[in-house]
């Protein structure tokens, strides 16, 4: 594993010339994203990534407290309301029903991804804009949490479906409900809800992961009909970014000293999925649409998103392993027309060297980059809506470019620890804590 890294590192050609995201740029892809996000899980997804990149302070991958402030600071109410735009429509749509009791946020076939809109709807709720709208924002988060404990089928030791027709466990369902359950959880003080975020992880880990395949994940298990043993790279990173925002939430609450144990796992899971998942970088910078088979298409959705959470995995856990790969996909995904990506990979068999070139496109919009087309969508990507289909317009991928783009932003700006090595400075994740801590004295001192 060492030598096949230490080879993909210094094979991914120098040839190749990337540039940051310009303000122009990330403006066309929130646009690409507001336009395309119609899904339950699109909106959650959506409001996930303008919260990490336009208003960190309420976001719980940064080194802000949680619960964040109830009075939001004048700097920062536009990037919010955009946030909160969404919760309100999400509840004023679900007001339209007349059902009563617990429910989802908004009604779908998936048991799992509606709750993906909860932090949005708490935190609108933490912020007091029900007093403004008039939307009880509270009432609809615990219908929300009490239609997961109350009505959606689960396993005999406690993993919640992510199907609503019948008992079945997704690998995307870990980025739905965990993060909603451990914000639910500190929001309200309410540790039993916060260990259970933890403890659906655990589970989805115990069913999902293929120790068989290096530790990668499979995507759909335990269903009737409709099962996918295959090792979907987005349901990978779905599965390491939800891991990453209960570990950020949890680390930054007053219940961290509490959760010693389940930090630590945390990390040590989402760089375990790194592991597998990096072992299958290919020539171009991009994962497979499954991450072990070369017969599926290459993905830039899956890509831009595994890349964010080795960002964010190094702020939270101190584990530096796979920045340089982070950052050599990172530079492949924006690089511009033209140019030459190429990833020599070296390991006991050595395996030959592959370029992949890009023709240059007109546009105006995103002109000059390779993995973007001219309107601004991501490309190329799976369908988010037939995942073994390559797709064309993939809302999820907007939120992943911002994701990492932010996750990049805030990793840089905290000094780019592990640029230059492969190997793994990780003291104990729980020291983490204690930085946390003296940042918090040194800003309220």
């Amino acid at each position: 594993m060492l030598l096949f890294m230490t080879g993909l590192l210094l094979g991914l050609s120098s040839q190749v010339r990337a540039q940051n995201l310009t303000s122009a740029h990330i403006s066309t892809i929130s646009e690409r994203l507001a336009q395309g996000a119609v899904h339950s899980w699109e909106y959650g997804t959506r409001a996930e990534a303008l919260l990490e990149l336009n208003a960190p302070t309420y976001s719980v991958v940064s080194f802000n407290a949680v619960p964040p402030p109830r009075s939001i600071p004048s700097n920062i109410t536009s990037a919010l309301g955009e946030v909160f735009t969404i919760a309100h429509n999400i509840i004023v749509a679900r007001s339209l029903s007349n059902i009563i009791g617990p429910q989802p946020l908004i009604a779908d076939t998936s048991a799992g991804d509606p709750a993906s809109i909860g932090v949005a709807v708490l935190l609108a709720n933490w912020t007091g804009q029900g007093a403004l709208d008039g939307l009880d924002y509270a009432g609809a988060a615990r219908d929300q949490l009490d239609y997961l404990f109350q009505n959606v089928s689960k396993t005999s030791d406690g993993a919640i479906s992510h199907r609503v027709d019948q008992l079945q466990l997704w690998s995307d369902s870990v980025y739905m409900v965990p993060p909603f359950l451990a914000y639910y959880g500190v929001l309200t003080r309410n540790q039993t809800i916060l260990s259970e975020a933890y403890t659906q992880i655990r589970l989805y880990r115990k069913y999902l992961q293929d120790v068989t395949a290096g530790n990668l994940w499979k995507h759909i298990q335990l269903g009737q009909t409709g099962n996918d043993d295959g090792h979907w790279s987005t349901g990978n990173a779905w599965a390491a970014a939800g891991m990453i925002r209960v570990l950020g939430t949890i680390q930054r609450s007053p219940y961290a000293n509490s959760f010693k144990s389940q930090q630590n796992d945390l990390a040590n899971w989402a760089d375990e999925i790194h592991r597998a998942m990096y072992s299958h970088i290919n020539f171009n910078g991009l994962f497979y649409n499954y991450a072990d088979n070369d017969t599926t298409f290459f993905d830039a959705s899956s890509t831009a998103l595994l890349a964010s959470t080795v960002y964010r995995l190094s702020l939270l856990g101190n584990i530096h392993t796979h920045i340089p790969l982070a950052e050599r996909t990172r530079k492949a995904l924006l690089a511009s027309v033209g140019t030459i990506v190429s990833v020599t990979t070296s390991s006991t068999t050595p395996a030959p060297s592959t370029t992949s070139t890009a023709l240059p496109t007109m546009g105006t919009n995103m002109p000059g980059l390779l993995h973007f087309t001219p309107e601004g969508w991501l490309t190329p990507v799976v369908n988010p809506y037939s995942y073994g289909e390559q797709g064309s317009d993939s809302p999820e991928g907007q939120a992943f470019i911002l994701e990492l783009q932010a996750a990049w932003r805030d990793w840089a700006a905290d000094g780019a620890q592990g640029t230059n090595s492969a190997r793994e400075a990780r003291p104990h994740v729980l020291m983490i804590g204690a930085i946390v801590v003296l940042r918090l004295m040194i800003v309220i001192g």
